[in-house]
């Protein structure tokens, strides 16, 4: 048959040659999977126990599970429904339904092996295959779902239970910032490569996830989406590539200092000026001509487990840096009191935005420190040390010129010397007139009584 004139000649310039697994060397499989293991990573991980004995809620979902580890959980299982409507409704805007069911299938027994050695401690029997593709099926294709249907209004239908529900969306967000409660992103990734996509969403997955999170995100959203859409291994490290600082690290020339040396209200005092940073970038702190700028940070109800979350990463991942535990740190030492905290509030460095317990806002970088032992290691690398070495200096420097012009002690014997004739004569003067002045004060008083 011939092909018609009006059909597009640059179809034929894509052509994927797909070789069958049959063709396959017997030891290209083993081969494959032994690189994927020497260079993959664990990058979910579960939190320490103990911390999560201390408040679970921060690290355990409570609406939807994602991922392997809290896959069937008890208070997640009303959303697993969910899931199925959104995958459907996904793969469903195309015909033949099942060829492109199949080709998510296939790609994903593809990236299983890789997919394993993301979650740490997980054995590789303890989820069969089946379940483990089922898994990754179901959880990614209803994250697609849900980012689309978030970003263009024309896809939610008008019984939609998870944006009709209230407060289900910030639930859901909220458990999808848990670290154990993530998926390998390359998983979402490739299936969005397959998938049948709305013609008019000219959005990359990267653009879609970063619209649903970005609320969430504190600082400059036009900034943070050239971070979010850096290489990531799932979303709550997206998150945090948008935490990391732009200015270039200051660093400490012989010791190490942790912490600022002063507190917020006595910089003062030290010759410091405490100011609101211009950059909304929250890492971004600056000590420059005695003015130490910090970008102001807005506490909202998500903000604690967010920022545990974070940190957890830096105390589970080997090699990963300590910048939000730093941070933390740094905060904590500048606000160890009440009248610090009400310092940065007035300078509009530190706000509450939706929490209602203002006494959590206050506490809210002691109570991390302590219960998450940030910085407590000794090999743990302080990010701002050399910041808050030159803090140090600072009063050292700034204060010796002010010793200098001060007048001279006075000489021992001083106020023993005589005093000047001229001193003494007036003085003598001085006493006699107040004298006589009384005198005839008195003496009109009494003429006018006679």
């Amino acid at each position: 048959m011939a092909t018609s004139m009006s059909e597009p000649t640059d179809v034929l310039q894509h052509v994927a040659i797909e070789i069958p697994k049959g063709s396959y060397d017997s030891l290209v499989i083993p081969l494959k999977e032994k690189m994927e293991t020497m260079t993959t990573a664990s990058c979910i991980f579960k939190v320490n126990e103990k911390l999560r004995e201390i408040d679970e809620k921060h690290y355990l979902p409570q609406t939807v599970s994602i991922g392997l580890f809290h896959h069937g959980r008890d208070n997640t299982k009303f959303m697993e429904e969910h899931k199925w409507q959104y995958l459907y409704s996904l793969l469903n805007r195309k015909f033949h339904l099942e060829a492109t069911l199949d080709k998510c299938v296939k790609s994903l027994r593809e990236l299983e092996h890789k997919a394993r050695l993301c979650y740490k401690d997980l054995k590789q029997d303890e989820v069969p295959s089946d379940k483990f593709v089922e898994i990754m099926l179901a959880d990614a294709g209803f994250l697609i779902e849900l980012f689309l249907k978030y970003a263009i209004k024309g896809l939610k239908r008008r019984g939609d239970y998870v944006f009709n529900m209230s407060g289900l969306l910030y639930e859901l967000r909220c458990d999808m910032l848990l670290l154990e409660n993530q998926i390998p992103y390359f998983i979402l990734q490739r299936l969005f490569e397959i998938v049948p996509i709305p013609n008019h969403c000219k959005l990359s997955l990267t653009e879609l996830a970063f619209r649903f999170f970005r609320d969430m995100i504190p600082g400059d959203h036009r900034l943070h989406l050239a971070k979010f859409g850096q290489e990531g291994n799932h979303f709550l490290d997206l998150i945090r590539h948008c935490f990391l600082p732009t200015v270039p690290r200051i660093k400490a020339k012989q010791q190490e200092v942790r912490g600022l040396p002063y507190k917020a209200s006595k910089l003062k005092d030290a010759g410091i000026k405490l100011k609101k940073a211009t950059t909304e970038d929250l890492l971004d702190i600056k000590f420059v001509k005695g003015v130490l700028e910090i970008p102001p940070i807005n506490v909202h109800q998500y903000t604690e487990t967010l920022l545990r979350n974070l940190i957890a990463i830096e105390q589970s991942g080997p090699g990963t840096t300590n910048h939000i535990s730093s941070y933390v740190f740094l905060m904590k030492t500048l606000l160890p009191e009440n009248k610090d905290v009400k310092l940065v509030k007035r300078k509009q460095i530190l706000t509450n935005y939706d929490v209602s317990d203002k006494k959590q806002v206050e506490t809210l970088f002691h109570r991390l420190c302590e219960e998450m032992k940030v910085m407590e290691n000794a090999d743990d690398e302080f990010y701002y040390n050399g910041l808050c070495e030159q803090v140090k200096e600072y009063k050292r420097s700034s204060w010796q010129p002010r010793l200098k012009t001060m007048p001279p002690p006075l000489k021992p014997g001083y106020l023993q010397r005589p005093l000047p004739r001229i001193v003494i004569v007036l003085l003598v003067l001085f006493i006699v007139l107040v004298f006589v002045g009384a005198l005839f004060s008195i003496i009109s008083f009494f003429r006018h009584k006679l």
